[in-house]
């Protein structure tokens, strides 16, 4: 019995030690808001810089697509073509195609026009022939069907037999008479037919040598208004292979195939130039009409272009092709003053002078979270943290204007309710969680 006892009390206190040991190592596992790794900053009050800064595409307002003939018969080669930049003025040529194929054609249908009209000539001429020979056969036979007739008006005086001869003879002059007619009908309406398809195979040699003229005129494109030349990307000069990542397109020149009815590119009026960009979901309330812009393009290095904010739009422009998951929203601004240099395509850096909020409480972004649909800081409570919440007045890119809460408050960087991974003796400590901005 003694024996047993001992046991049961061994086996108890083996068992109590092994509860112990797990509680110890659950809570040295465990996440706790009271540790001094935490970063932590305050809040400080003074004036928060409002501006925002975008990058964007310049783009001209008012302009006229160049668009290769669309003439049919395979793809066009570049034989003349302007530079991007380059001034025209309406009317002025800007670029022209190869029109050796056309100038074939031009030859080959003025030829078969030429074969339709000794066609037609001929025809006429045989037709006159047969018309005139069916004359004198149409006057032989009447001739024959008066005589008929005259003979049997003597049937009186002749013997029986006789007058049945010339019965039959009128018969037979009649029948014959009304054949020929007959057939000189046909003919005629035969001959007839024979011209009108030579003069419709004359026709249509005109209107194709026509076209093949007209299209050699279409070779030479003009300028369809005062401006700047700006060609498109040519993707068809990889050979038909396109889309890799970070490729890009050399534009059109001479010597390039294109499609017909391509856009090749188009011509701009450089006096009203504008950027278009996109402003994510937090700055949008940064951003309005009529705010001044400074713009640095990355072609122009060195110089700053100033600009103001014309629309603001109200709608997502996202497309569902696109990576980037954020909602954007479209912003255009237009130039103070425009530079010769300037052409549609160009990138800038965009900087929105927004309007500063003077002597406002204001925290790090990366210090607000979001709780149960609420923005909210954790504010150093003795060896703890616990969530205040706040009213964000502003935001840019770095900080928040706020309310709710005083200037100097120690507040946390990251949240400290959320678990942890736990360091190692040597380790770096962990990195910033990521609240909601």
């Amino acid at each position: 019995m003694k024996s047993r006892r001992a046991i049961t009390w061994a086996v108890a206190a083996v068992v109590l030690c092994a509860v112990v040991g797990v509680l110890a190592a659950v809570r040295r596992a465990s996440p706790t808001t009271t540790t001094n790794d935490v970063p932590t900053g305050s809040v400080k009050r003074g004036d928060l810089d409002m501006k925002v800064y975008l990058t964007g595409e310049l783009h001209a307002s008012r302009s006229k697509m160049l668009l290769a003939p669309p003439i049919g018969g395979g793809s066009l080669q570049i034989t003349h073509l302007l530079h991007t930049g380059a001034p025209v003025k309406k009317g002025e040529l800007v670029m022209e195609f190869d029109p050796t194929e056309q100038h074939f054609k031009v030859d080959q249908n003025s030829s078969e026009l030429l074969q339709a009209e000794q066609e037609i000539t001929k025809a006429k001429a045989d037709a006159a022939v047969v018309a005139a020979q069916d004359k004198v056969a149409l006057l032989k036979a009447r001739f024959d069907v008066r005589r008929a007739e005259l003979d049997v008006q003597k049937n009186e005086l002749v013997s029986s037999i006789d007058a049945r001869k010339n019965d039959l003879a009128l018969e037979q002059a009649k029948r014959v008479l009304a054949e020929l007619q007959q057939d000189v009908k046909s003919r005629s309406a035969s001959n007839q037919a024979t011209i009108l398809l030579a003069e419709e195979k004359r026709n249509k040699a005109k209107l194709a040598m026509d076209q093949a003229q007209g299209n050699i005129d279409k070779m030479r494109v003009t300028a369809p208004m005062d401006g700047l030349v700006a060609l498109e990307k040519n993707e068809g000069a990889m050979g038909g292979f396109c889309c890799f990542p970070g490729q890009t397109f050399p534009e059109y020149r001479e010597g390039d195939q294109v499609q017909p009815g391509r856009t090749v590119g188009q011509v701009v009026d450089p006096k009203e130039m504008e950027l278009s960009a996109k402003v994510g979901e937090l700055e949008r309330n940064n951003v309005k009409e009529g705010q001044s812009v400074d713009i640095q393009f990355d072609a122009f290095p060195g110089n700053t272009f100033h600009g103001t904010v014309k629309t603001v739009g109200g709608n997502n422009t996202r497309r569902f092709w696109e990576d980037d998951t954020s909602t954007k929203f479209e912003v255009t601004i237009t130039l103070a003053a425009t530079d010769p240099r300037m052409r549609p395509g160009l990138t800038a850096h965009i900087f929105i002078n927004g309007d500063p909020r003077k002597g406002v409480l204001y925290v790090p972004r990366q210090a607000l979270f979001l709780k149960e649909d609420k923005r909210v800081l954790f504010v150093r409570n003795g060896s703890n943290f616990e969530p205040h919440e706040v009213k964000i007045q502003a935001e840019n890119e770095s900080r928040a204007a706020i309310e709710g809460i005083g200037a100097g408050t120690e507040i946390a960087l990251i949240d400290p309710t959320a678990p942890r991974k736990a360091t190692t003796p040597g380790a770096a400590s962990p990195a910033s969680g990521g609240g909601t901005p």
